[in-house]
């Protein structure tokens, strides 16, 4: 057994416990557009993008809380990874988070790919869906159209306060497009950004909230 592979071992059963807008298969989404995003931009270490994906939600305050971070660094420990190699794996995990706008900065060519091909299972029909059922998880209202977004909002903020699913399309999906960092991950991002702008239009249809 490799060393990915072991690092899969160990994160699937995490995972498992995650509603479905944060389990394996969003994991196995989010390698796939690495992979993607990886060929087209050039040389890079693979194999350190596929560590930080299968690892980068293992302490996702959101499920994990304070305990996350120890989790994830047990998992390290097991790899028994070069120290130079596990740094980067850290620094790659610790700026993909949105954060509610206050990510860290991607500093290098994996931890942009990374970045991008998470937010693209962010956006897009497979955006909608994990939108909704991490909504529907935490017993928030489909839509509130009297609700104005945060444009402006801690990290606190964004992580505390319970709005609707929709409403959460503009405090973070409609943002993602121009927040992308590869040019691959900025053509990718285009035809699920006007995706997501025809469901919202179509929604609007169907509640009655048509402007």
């Amino acid at each position: 057994m490799n060393t990915i592979e072991k690092c899969e071992l160990l994160v699937k059963d995490i995972y498992n416990r995650f509603d479905a807008s944060h389990d394996f298969q969003h994991i196995e989404r989010v390698r796939k557009n690495a992979q993607i995003i990886s060929q087209e931009e050039g040389a890079v270490r693979t194999d350190l993008i596929e560590l930080a994906v299968l690892l980068h939600d293992v302490s996702d305050v959101k499920y994990s809380g304070s305990e996350g971070k120890a989790k994830e660094n047990a998992i390290l420990d097991e790899l028994g990874l070069p120290l130079s190699d596990r740094q980067k794996i850290v620094e790659i995990i610790e700026s993909v988070s949105f954060s509610g706008g206050h990510e860290k900065e991607a500093k290098t060519i994996e931890a942009k790919i990374v970045r991008d091909a998470d937010r693209l299972d962010a956006i897009g029909a497979v955006g909608i869906a994990r939108t909704f059922a991490y909504g529907g998880a935490k017993g928030r209202k489909l839509y509130d159209w009297s609700e104005a977004a945060r444009m402006n909002m801690s990290e606190s903020e964004y992580r505390s306060q319970k709005t609707s699913s929709v409403t959460h399309f503009y405090e973070k999906l409609l943002l993602l497009k121009d927040l992308m960092v590869t040019e691959t991950g900025k053509k990718l991002a285009l035809q699920r950004h006007e995706f997501m702008l025809a469901f919202i239009d179509q929604l609007k249809i169907e509640t009655s909230e048509e402007k």
